[in-house]
C-alpha cells in the first residue's frame, strides 16, 4: 500500500476554512494556538500548559457520518489527544487531530466593534472579569452545546438571575447582586431588560465543506517517532504495525456496544461518552447490576475537567497510564493489575493494540465502592466484596489501592484473611490491623505523606465497611445513624451569593459616576478576546524569542559551559552569558545583591539564555546546554536549617512596648506555641512576558512589558545595558494578574531579554511557560512563628512575645519590608498592654521568595489568630468571646504608637454576627456535631486591621499627566498599571468626577515611563488612593485655566470652553502630583506614622470536614468590610471575593512541594491547586459598610486590594474548629498546633482516631523525607 498517498494535507476551519499542508504539519506536536496567533486570533490564552486552568478553551465541532449528526464539545485547545507524560502531566497530543473539525474561538462568536454574543455581554456586564486574561476560555466553556446545533446553554447567564463574578485569581459564580441604601431596603441591580436576546444570524454555522466522511483513513508522521493514524480498514492497520511500531490510533468506529455480561467501549471513546453511557445505563438497569458503573462515574467526577474528558480518550488514559488506569483494577479482580508491571508502564509489546474496555455488569451479591481523594500521590482505592447466597459472609473480597506504590496494589493478605468472615466490627478490626501492616510506606516514599496515605488506606475501607453494611440492611443491623455521613458521595451544591453596598446619594448628578458601579472598562474587550496583552502584541519581522538556561543545582559553582550542541541546532542565533552585559551584572530592587547572570544560589537560578528564530527552536537548544558544577555545602533549604547555620540577612527588626515581665507577671496564665505558615504561589495567569525593541540608536531600547513597577524595571535594565534611565522607555498596556509578583521579580527577565536584543540589535521577545514562571520568581514567604502569651482567666490578653522567621530565598529582595509589615501586624485587630515582636529574614538557597498580595500582613495576622486560638481553647471559652473581648476601641494606641481613629472594627464584627446569623448558626453546628461522628461541622468569626501606605515612605507619591485636545476629548496617564484590579476605570471616574465631563470623553491608553516619570509600584493597595490624587491634582490645575472660559460662557459645554482656551493659547495640558503626608516610622525609637489609615473587616466562615478523608468543603461565609465611600462598589466587590477566594488557597489549599535538595516538585496545576469553581463557598454574602467615609484618601474612599486576603482564615480557623469537635469524640481538649494550609492531610491527621494510631509517624531524623517544610 502506499501510505504516502494518504491525507494530502490538515483541513480544518477556524473562523475561516483554513488548510495546511504537509510541509505545514512537519512536528505533530504544534499546538492550534500556534496557528491562530500569526492570523491574529490571540483571545485563546495559554495559562498553564496541563488543561488545568481553562484558559485555552476553544470549542470544537466535527460531523459524524455514522448518526449523521455533528458532535459539539469544549475542550482545552493546547490538549488534542489527551496523553499523560511520565510526570503526570497533561501534554498536548497531535495537531492533525484536527482534521476535518471546526475550531471555534472567543473571535469567532462576537466582537466589540461587530455585535456581542450574549455571553460575552453578560459577564462584563455583571461584573465578571476583573484581569480578564482568562475570561475568553471561561466565555467558550460557557457556550455549552448539545444535540446537532450550536446553541449555548444560558442557564449559567441568566440576565438579572445570575451572574458569574472574577475574583482575580479564580472564577465565582453569584446569583443576587443587589444595592443597599439600608439592610431592609434593596433594589436588584441587573434585569434581565438589560441585556441583549440571542440572536439567531448569530449562530454559529458548521462549515459545509467539512461534513464529508471522515471514516477514510489518515497518518500524519511526527518530528520525533510517533505516527497518528486513523485507520478505517484493519488491513491498512496491521500493514502499518509491521512497519512502524511507535502508534497512536483514533478509531472512530468504536464507540460503545451494549452485551449481555458487559458493555464494550471502544479504543477511541472519549471520557465524556463512557460517562453519558453508564450514566444512561444506570437509569435503565437495576441498581444491583450497576454498582461498577457507579464507582466508575464517580472515579470520572473527580478526573480533570469537562474540556479534558471530552477529547480524552480510554485508549491514552489506560496506555499512558494516567490516573484513570485505576479503573481497571477497581472492578473486583486483579487481572488489570498485571496490565501494569511498573510506573508508567503497560505489558502492552510494540506490536499490540489496545482495541476496547469491557466493563462488567455487578451480580446480585456483589458490592463495590470506590473512593478518589485528590492528586497523583494521594490514595485511590476501588474495592468489591462478594457474599455466599443469602448471608453476611464474605466469599470473595478484592480490595485496590493507588498511590501506595509505584503501580495499583491489591491488599490481597488483608483480603484473604477476611474470607468467610461475617459483615461485622470484627471484620472490620481484623481489616484495619492487617491493612496497616500490609499497606505500608517507606517514609521516603515518592509523594510525601506518608502518614496520611497509610490512614487513609484504612479510613477509606472503613467508608466501604459502612457503606456495604448498610446495603445489607435486610441480613445485619444498619450503619448507625451519626455514622451515615461517612457513606454518603460528596456533591457540590452551586454557589449563591449577596453583595451589599451603599447607593449613591439622592441627587448626584447621572454623570458622576464616583460611586456608581461602574463596569471594568476593559471587560467587553476581554470577555471577546480584543483586550491587547504584552505577548499578543503582533511579531515584529525580524523578532527572536529566547529561552532561559537555569541551574538545577541549589548551591554550586559553574566549572564548565558547553553550547556546542545548542549553537547546532536548526534556528539557534546565539547564546547569552554573563560576559555580554555590558553595563553591571549586579541587580535587585533595593539591594545590588543578585546578578542578572551566572552565581547559582538556588535550584532554577538564571545561568544564560538560547536567542533563536522560535520558541520551540529556543526551548529545544536550551535543553542541550550543558553544565558542570562543583556543589558547595551547606545547602540551606528550609527556616529550620537557617535557624541551625545562623543564616540571616541583616537587619533583625524589633517593635516593643511596656516591660515584657511585668506583664508575664501580672497574667493569670501562659502559653506558648508555634506554627507554620507555607508559601504562595502567585498564579497570575499571565506569566511573566516581555518584547524588547532596540530603537538602533544613542542606546534607546524600548520594552513592552507585564510589571507593576515600570520604573524599577527601567532603572534595572538601563543598568544592566550600561545606559541612562532615559535611554529606556517601559511601557504596559495592562496585565494579566500580578498579585505582587510582577513588583520585583518581573525586572530579571525583563534585563535578560534587553541585553539580547542589545547584543543582536534586534527585537526578542520572551514569554515563560508555567513551569518556568513558578520556578524561577518565587513567591509568597513561609513563615514560622514562636510564640508566648499572657492572659487573665477571663481571656483578655496582657501579655505577648512573638518571633517570626520569613524563608527569603537567594536574596534581600523585598524581604526585610515584608517582615517589618508582618511586625506592624503582630497583634492583628488585638489592643495587648505590654508586646514585643522581633523577626529574622532568613536566608537560604531558593528562588527569592517577593511581594504577594498582603505583604507580610497576612502571615503576621494568622500566627497572631493562631495564638488567640489557644487562649480560647486554654480556657475553655468560646473564641469568639475571646477575640472580642480584646479588640481595639476608638483611640486606643498601636504596639507601634500610632493612635486609631475612625475606627469601625466594632461596626464591622456586630453587622457580621448579624447577617450571618451567628448564634442560629452555631446552635445548628452543636446539633450537627452531636448528630455526626464522621463529618463535623466548624464555624469561625475573624477580624482584620490592615494599615494603608508603603512602610517605605519615599513609594508615597504619584504622578499624572492630562491632556484636553480641541475636540474636548481627554487622554489621561498615571503612575499606576493595569493588572486588572480596575486601576484605569476608577482613575477615569475621579477624572470624570473633578472634571466634571462624562466619562465617555476620558481614556487612558497605558503606562509609560515617557509620560510619568519616577512612578511608585501598583503595589500595597496604595494606587486609587495615590494615582487618584495626582490625577484630581492634574485635572483641578486644568479645571483653573478653563475657569475664565467657563465664567465668560456660562451656557456653553465643554467642548466651547475647551476651544476657547485654546484659541487663546491656554496649556491644554497638565501633570499631577501628590504624596502622602506625616508618614515616617523609626524602629529605633518606636515612633513616628507607618501608616496613613487603616482598612477594617470581619468575615464569618462555616466549614464541614470529613473526618475519615480530612477534606473539607466550605458551606457559609459573611463578609463585612470599610471600603470608605467606595469609588466603585462593583469592582471593590470583586477584589473583596477575588482577595477571600485567593486566601482560602493561601490558608487552605495552596502548598508547595520541594525537595530536601530545593528542587520545586509543584510546578503546574496538575500538583498545585488552587481555588476553583467548586472551592467557593456555597453562600457567600458581601457587606460593604455604609456611613464610614475616609477623609484620608480621593474621595472619601478606601484602599481594597490587600485587606480581604487575611479574612480567609475564618475558613482556616472554622476548619480548626470542627478538627476541636472530632477531637472530642476521641477525648481530647485544649490547644493543639495546626500548620498553614490546612491541607486534606493536617487535617486528617489532627483528627486522631483508632485508624490513625495505627498508622503512627517515622521518627523524625532516621529518614529523609521527599519533601521538606520550607
Amino acid at each position: 500500500y502506499d501510505l504516502s498517498s494518504w491525507s494530502a494535507g490538515l483541513v480544518y476551519s477556524a473562523e475561516e476554512r483554513m488548510v495546511l499542508d504537509r510541509s505545514q504539519m512537519i512536528g505533530c506536536s504544534k499546538l492550534f494556538l500556534d496557528l491562530c496567533v500569526p492570523v491574529g486570533l490571540t483571545g485563546t490564552k495559554l495559562g498553564c500548559a496541563e488543561g488545568g486552568c481553562g484558559a485555552c478553551t476553544v470549542m470544537l465541532s466535527k460531523y459524524q457520518p455514522t448518526s449523521a449528526k455533528c458532535c459539539i464539545f469544549t475542550s482545552n485547545s493546547n490538549l488534542r489527544v489527551c496523553v499523560c507524560s511520565p510526570l503526570g502531566e497533561w501534554v498536548s497530543g497531535p495537531l492533525c487531530s484536527l482534521h476535518h473539525c471546526a475550531v471555534t474561538t472567543v473571535e469567532g462568536i462576537g466582537s466589540v466593534a461587530g455585535k456581542l454574543h450574549p455571553v460575552q455581554e453578560r459577564m462584563p456586564k455583571s461584573h465578571g472579569s476583573q484581569c480578564g486574561f482568562c475570561t475568553p476560555g471561561i466565555v467558550m466553556s460557557s457556550m455549552l452545546c448539545s444535540g446537532t446545533t450550536l446553541h449555548p446553554a444560558m442557564a449559567g447567564h441568566r440576565g438579572g438571575d445570575s451572574k458569574v463574578n472574577f475574583g482575580v485569581k479564580l472564577v465565582g459564580v453569584a446569583t443576587v447582586s443587589v444595592c443597599k441604601t439600608n439592610l431592609s431596603a434593596a433594589c436588584s441591580s441587573l434585569h434581565p431588560a438589560d441585556f441583549l436576546p440571542l440572536d439567531p444570524t448569530q449562530e454559529i454555522i458548521f462549515p459545509p465543506e467539512l461534513m464529508v466522511d471522515t471514516l477514510t483513513h489518515q497518518h500524519t508522521r511526527g518530528v520525533n517517532t510517533n505516527t497518528y493514524l486513523t485507520p478505517s480498514l484493519s488491513v491498512y492497520l496491521f500493514h502499518y504495525l509491521s512497519v512502524h511500531h511507535s502508534l497512536c490510533l483514533s478509531f472512530s468506529l468504536f464507540l460503545s456496544l451494549s452485551l449481555s455480561l458487559c458493555i464494550v467501549f471502544g479504543a477511541s471513546c472519549s471520557l465524556t461518552l463512557l460517562g453519558d453511557v453508564l450514566k444512561a445505563a444506570v437509569g435503565k438497569l437495576p441498581p444491583y447490576q450497576t454498582e461498577v458503573f457507579n464507582a466508575v462515574l464517580e472515579q470520572l467526577r473527580w478526573f480533570a475537567g469537562l474540556q479534558i474528558r471530552n477529547v480524552a480518550v480510554l485508549s491514552f488514559e489506560l496506555v499512558g497510564c494516567c490516573s484513570l488506569t485505576l479503573l481497571t483494577v477497581k472492578l473486583g479482580t486483579d487481572s488489570g493489575n498485571k496490565f501494569f508491571p511498573g510506573y508508567r508502564k503497560t505489558i502492552l509489546t510494540p506490536e499490540e493494540v489496545l482495541l476496547c474496555v469491557l466493563i462488567p455488569y455487578t451480580k446480585k451479591v456483589r458490592h463495590t465502592h470506590t473512593q478518589t481523594h485528590t492528586n497523583t500521590y494521594i490514595v485511590t482505592s476501588g474495592m468489591s466484596v462478594t457474599f455466599a447466597e443469602g448471608s453476611t459472609i464474605v466469599k470473595h473480597l478484592a480490595l485496590s489501592y493507588g498511590g501506595m506504590a509505584a503501580t495499583t496494589v491489591m491488599a490481597k493478605n488483608t483480603a484473604s484473611r477476611l474470607l468467610g468472615k461475617q459483615w461485622g466490627e470484627e471484620l472490620l478490626q481484623d481489616a484495619c490491623s492487617s491493612l496497616a501492616e500490609e499497606m505500608t510506606l517507606h517514609p521516603s516514599a515518592p509523594g510525601g505523606m506518608v502518614t496520611y496515605r497509610r490512614t487513609l488506606t484504612l479510613s477509606l475501607f472503613y467508608k466501604f465497611y459502612l457503606t456495604v453494611q448498610q446495603k445489607l440492611g435486610a441480613y445485619i443491623e444498619g450503619v448507625r445513624a451519626d455514622y451515615i455521613s461517612a457513606t454518603e458521595i460528596y456533591h457540590q451544591t452551586s454557589p449563591s451569593s449577596v453583595q451589599i453596598f451603599q447607593a449613591v446619594p439622592d441627587g448626584q448628578k447621572e454623570e458622576d459616576v464616583v460611586g456608581r458601579p461602574m463596569m471594568h472598562l476593559s471587560a467587553l474587550k476581554q470577555a471577546t478576546g480584543e483586550a491587547v496583552y504584552c505577548d499578543d502584541i503582533p511579531l515584529y519581522e525580524n523578532e527572536l524569542y529566547l529561552c532561559l538556561i537555569t541551574s538545577t543545582k541549589a548551591h554550586a559553582t559553574i566549572q564548565s559551559i558547553d553550547t556546542a550542541e545548542a549553537e547546532s541546532m536548526p534556528g539557534v542565533v546565539t547564546c547569552v552569558f554573563a560576559k555580554d552585559v555590558p553595563g553591571s551584572n549586579m541587580t535587585g530592587p533595593i539591594v545590588y545583591d543578585e546578578t542578572v547572570l551566572a552565581d547559582v544560589t538556588c535550584v532554577g537560578h538564571i545561568i544564560g539564555a538560547v536567542v533563536a528564530d522560535t520558541q520551540a527552536h529556543a526551548q529545544r537548544a536550551a535543553k542541550a546546554v550543558r553544565i558542570t558544577y562543583q556543589e558547595l555545602q551547606p545547602v540551606i533549604i528550609t527556616i529550620q536549617d537557617a535557624i541551625t547555620h545562623q543564616s540571616f540577612f541583616q537587619p533583625v527588626r524589633t517593635i516593643q512596648r511596656g516591660d515584657l515581665d511585668q506583664g508575664f507577671t501580672q497574667a493569670d496564665h501562659i502559653l506558648e506555641g508555634e506554627m507554620h505558615m507555607g508559601g504562595q504561589e502567585h498564579f497570575y495567569l499571565e506569566t511573566n512576558v516581555t518584547v524588547a525593541v532596540p530603537k538602533g540608536e544613542d542606546g534607546e531600547m524600548e520594552l513592552f512589558v507585564s510589571t507593576q513597577s515600570a520604573t524599577k524595571t527601567q532603572s534595572l535594565v538601563a543598568k544592566a545595558l550600561g545606559v541612562p534611565a532615559s535611554r529606556v522607555v517601559i511601557r504596559v498596556k495592562r496585565m494579566g494578574g500580578g498579585f505582587g509578583g510582577k513588583e520585583s521579580r518581573s525586572t530579571t527577565l525583563s534585563t535578560m531579554v534587553a541585553v539580547a536584543a542589545q547584543k543582536l540589535k534586534r527585537p526578542v521577545r520572551c514569554m515563560l511557560d508555567r513551569d518556568e514562571d513558578m520556578l524561577v520568581t518565587g513567591g509568597r514567604h513561609p513563615f514560622y512563628g514562636r510564640y508566648k502569651v499572657g492572659f487573665m482567666k477571663s481571656g483578655k490578653v496582657v501579655a505577648l512575645e512573638v518571633t517570626y522567621y520569613s524563608n527569603a530565598g537567594n536574596s534581600m529582595d523585598l524581604s526585610l519590608s515584608i517582615m517589618e509589615r508582618a511586625l506592624f501586624h503582630m497583634e492583628n485587630s488585638y489592643s495587648i498592654a505590654t508586646i514585643r515582636g522581633r523577626g529574622y529574614v532568613c536566608k537560604t538557597h531558593l528562588p527569592s521568595n517577593t511581594a504577594f498580595r498582603g505583604f507580610g500582613g497576612p502571615q503576621g495576622m494568622l500566627i497572631a489568630e493562631s495564638w488567640m486560638s489557644d487562649v480560647a481553647l486554654s480556657l475553655g471559652l468560646p473564641a469568639e468571646q475571646v477575640r472580642r473581648l480584646n479588640m481595639y476601641i476608638q483611640g486606643e494606641r498601636t504596639p507601634y504608637s500610632q493612635i486609631l481613629d475612625h475606627i469601625t472594627l466594632d461596626r464591622c464584627w456586630d453587622q457580621c454576627l448579624e447577617i450571618s446569623s451567628f448564634t442560629q448558626r452555631r446552635a445548628g453546628i452543636e446539633t450537627y456535631n452531636r448528630d455526626h461522628r464522621w463529618t463535623k461541622r466548624g464555624l469561625s468569626v475573624v477580624p482584620t486591621k490592615f494599615g494603608i501606605s508603603f512602610t517605605a515612605a519615599f513609594l508615597n507619591q504619584a504622578g499624572a499627566l492630562a491632556h484636553i485636545y480641541t475636540d474636548g476629548s481627554v487622554l489621561l496617564t498615571h503612575g499606576g498599571t493595569e493588572m486588572g484590579q480596575g486601576l484605569n476605570t476608577k482613575m477615569v471616574q475621579v477624572a470624570s468626577r473633578t472634571l466634571g465631563i462624562p466619562s465617555s470623553k476620558i481614556h487612558i491608553t497605558e503606562t509609560s515611563t515617557n509620560t510619568v516619570p519616577n512612578t511608585s509600584p501598583t503595589a500595597a493597595s496604595a494606587s486609587s488612593d495615590l494615582n487618584g490624587a495626582a490625577v484630581h491634582n492634574a485635572c483641578e490645575i486644568l479645571l483653573h485655566r478653563l475657569e475664565p472660559y467657563k465664567t465668560k460662557n456660562p451656557k456653553g459645554c465643554w467642548e466651547d470652553w475647551v476651544t476657547a482656551a485654546y484659541f487663546d493659547r491656554v496649556n491644554l495640558s497638565a501633570n499631577g502630583f501628590y504624596k502622602t503626608p506625616d508618614l515616617g516610622y523609626d524602629f529605633e525609637t518606636n515612633t513616628g506614622r507607618p501608616f496613613n489609615y487603616f482598612s477594617y473587616g470581619v468575615a464569618c466562615s462555616e466549614v464541614e470536614i470529613d473526618c475519615l478523608t480530612g477534606s473539607h468543603k466550605n458551606i457559609h461565609t459573611s463578609i463585612v468590610i470599610d471600603v470608605g465611600n467606595s469609588l466603585n462598589p462593583a469592582l471593590d466587590i470583586g477584589q473583596v471575593e477575588g482577595g477571600f477566594m485567593q486566601g482560602v488557597g493561601l490558608y487552605t489549599l495552596e502548598e508547595l512541594k520541594y525537595s530536601p535538595e530545593g528542587y520545586l516538585f509543584t510546578r503546574g496545576p496538575g500538583m498545585y491547586k488552587i481555588p476553583a469553581f467548586g472551592d467557593i463557598p456555597t453562600d457567600l454574602t458581601v457587606s460593604l459598610l455604609r456611613d464610614a467615609p475616609n477623609d484620608k484618601a480621593i474621595f472619601s474612599s478606601k484602599a481594597i486590594g490587600e485587606p480581604p486576603l487575611f479574612l480567609a482564615a475564618s475558613v482556616f480557623f472554622a476548619i480548626k474548629d470542627a478538627i476541636i469537635a472530632a477531637r472530642k469524640e476521641s477525648g481530647l481538649s485544649g490547644p493543639f498546633r495546626l500548620d498553614s494550609p490546612a491541607t486534606p492531610e493536617r487535617i486528617r491527621n489532627a483528627c486522631e482516631d483508632r485508624f490513625t494510631k495505627l498508622c503512627p509517624p517515622a521518627e523524625p531524623g532516621t529518614f529523609t523525607p521527599w519533601a521538606v517544610v520550607v
